[in-house]
């Protein structure tokens, strides 16, 4: 009979790796980089806590659970009031791991799937069952098999993305370990994130489509040849296994910096505010997505970026105000207040309603795409300062007063004149 430990348990014993990580596994020969006879087998399969590959890759452990050399911060949320009880990461879990490493104990999608889908296990991609690459032209992509509910604790564990169904570890590099091993350049390519990172066909707008948005906007059109560890798991020169005696090889660090860190967050889009015509209050915002492979926002219908602007006169009053909101629509059409009615009869009603109750949005920036958007305010003749505020949410469903969860991508002045009679 297996036993089963908690989402908080089987994460928070990296601490326990982190202070023996000098102690070698079953089947080890250290400092030669030789395998024993009888190879490592891992009978609990993508369950199998990543706590037990750190022992070995230290360094790659350390950026998994602590993320160790990035900016990412996991601070706490709110459902939708502020008066909420706040969702946060357990005590004993790193307030900078990565998103991977956290999927099995990040309080906010658990409380979610309770709330809007009565605790149905929807969330599989959290908890993958061993699986092949799939070709990056598949036109779809389904879901990756789960594994039993009584395996979903430990979460998404080095395993989910290492383990084929072979019961082999697979790698860029052919490696002699104390593992059978199988050397696989797939895994360096972005068909090993699709299964997770898309669900079915590409629906232009939906959520749910990172990888396909890649491919088809970013990647076949020629924008770039980057795959999503190019920026994603930027590589540097190390040894995989620090106590074996293996060569340095360039090694992707293991961070997926994304909503979490402003750092990548700030990269992703510029913004330019103008006004094309002089003595004239019309003015222009570009935004230009050229720094993410990707939508922007992308991933979860929940992630909003909101442009604020307001023009504000020579005695320091705001005059005039202009909002806009991108997001991902939930459906494969756009969110709208219309759709009400028909939402209650769906089995995800509370989802659905949620996302068609905030009415009509800016659909989310395509790689490669320059969104041009403009506002005339009604101004009088006179000396204005107009600022544009560029603002990432990771949940625009909660009161917008909420701040915690937003950072700003970009904030922007222009110093602008309206002539006499501008205004017509």
């Amino acid at each position: 009979m297996k036993q089963t430990k908690s989402r908080t348990d089987l994460l928070v014993l990296g601490l326990a790796a982190v202070i023996a990580l000098s102690a070698p596994l079953v089947g080890q020969e250290l400092h030669t980089g030789k395998a024993d006879p009888t190879p490592l087998e891992f009978p609990l399969g993508t369950a199998t806590p990543s706590e037990e590959c750190g022992a070995c890759h230290q360094a790659i452990y350390r950026e998994f659970a602590y993320g160790f050399g990035a900016d990412l911060q996991f601070k706490d949320i709110v459902y939708q009031s502020t008066k909420d009880r706040r969702l946060a990461l357990p005590a004993k879990v790193a307030a900078g791991a990565t998103a991977h490493a956290v999927s099995g104990v990040d309080p906010f999608p658990i409380h979610a799937r309770d709330v809007e889908e009565e605790g149905r296990s929807c969330d599989v991609c959290h908890y993958p069952e061993p699986f092949a690459i799939p070709p990056i032209e598949n036109p779809g992509v389904s879901k990756p098999a789960p594994r039993p509910k009584d395996q979903e604790a430990a979460g998404l564990t080095c395993a989910s993305c290492h383990l084929t169904s072979e019961g082999k570890i697979r790698g860029p590099y052919a490696v002699d370990a104390p593992h059978a091993t199988v050397a696989d350049l797939n895994i360096q390519s972005a068909g090993m994130c699709a299964y997770c990172h898309s669900l079915g066909k590409r629906v232009i707008g939906k959520q749910t489509q990172t990888f396909l948005e890649w491919r088809d906007d970013f990647y076949n059109p020629g924008l770039g040849r980057q795959q999503c560890q190019d920026c994603h798991m930027p590589r540097t020169l190390r040894k995989t296994a620090e106590q074996f005696d293996v060569p340095e090889r360039a090694v992707a660090r293991h961070l997926w910096t994304g909503g979490h860190s402003s750092q990548r967050l700030r990269s992703a889009l510029g913004m330019v505010l103008l006004q094309p015509e002089k003595g004239q209050s019309k003015l222009e915002l570009h935004l230009v997505n050229i720094g993410a492979g990707h939508s922007v926002p992308t991933g979860s219908n929940r992630r909003g970026l909101y442009l604020r602007t307001r023009a504000v006169n020579a005695k320091g009053a705001v005059v005039a105000r202009r909002e806009w909101l991108f997001a991902p629509w939930y459906s494969d059409r756009p969110d709208d207040r219309k759709y009400l009615e028909e939402d209650k009869k769906r089995k995800d009603a509370i989802a659905a309603l949620q996302a068609d109750a905030q009415g009509p949005h800016e659909s989310s920036i395509r790689a490669g795409e320059e969104r041009v958007l403009t506002w005339a305010p009604s101004l009088a003749a006179g000396k204005y300062t107009v600022r544009a505020t560029l603002i990432y949410d990771l949940n625009r469903y909660n009161d917008p007063k909420f701040t915690e969860d937003q950072t700003i991508l970009n904030d922007t002045l222009l110093s602008i004149e309206v002539a006499q009679g501008a205004m017509r």
